[in-house]
């Protein structure tokens, strides 16, 4: 599975692309798309629209893992950051592929292992688990973790819908059965 993982930003987007086997990670791709902060709003969301379907097509990922956004102090930021925010869920899912989403205390548990550890600490475990990726940008680090983040849970969410019925799962179907009886 292909997977393309989003740090969105009006002024900076990282992306990352990384190939997922099972177990094993491979680097593919990653790099940050700028917009022209002299531009007007509008223009830089187009900006940033086209820049990612380019990406898209070149990269042919199979899903998407985009990371959500915690509210800044300076709500005008917020704004900004949730329209660059949606233009990053909306281009891939017009590209018919499956959209994710995670917090960002996901992403670095997922990589890290703690939910609350520094871009440093991210960027260098993402170098750790991807060789290929060489330094990587902290946007582009922080996008190739949504990627991993994705491709472990994906993983998993594969792994018990392909399991016999576990007894977490068969307690939760009968517990669901006995509800609907009258």
């Amino acid at each position: 599975m292909r997977v393309i993982g989003l740090d969105p930003g009006l002024r900076l987007t990282g992306w990352g692309v990384i190939e997922a086997e099972g177990n094993r990670l491979s680097h593919v791709a990653h790099g940050v798309l700028r917009t022209d902060e002299k531009a007007d709003l509008a223009e830089r969301l187009v900006a940033l629209k086209h820049a990612l379907e380019e990406v898209i097509a070149a990269q042919r990922p199979d899903a998407a893992a985009v990371e959500e956004t915690l509210a800044n102090r300076n709500p005008a930021s917020t704004l900004k950051l949730g329209m660059a925010r949606g233009i990053a869920l909306l281009v891939p899912a017009l590209a018919g592929l499956p959209v994710s989403q995670y917090l960002p205390m996901i992403v670095k548990k997922s990589v890290v292992g703690t939910g609350h550890a520094a871009k440093e600490q991210v960027a260098a475990m993402v170098g750790a688990l991807l060789p290929g990726s060489g330094h990587a940008s902290a946007d582009a680090a922080d996008a190739l973790a949504v990627a991993i983040c994705h491709a472990h849970h994906s993983a998993t969410r594969a792994h018990w819908a392909g399991s016999a019925t576990t007894e977490i799962g068969f307690s939760a179907a009968r517990r669901a059965g006995a509800r609907r009886r009258p």
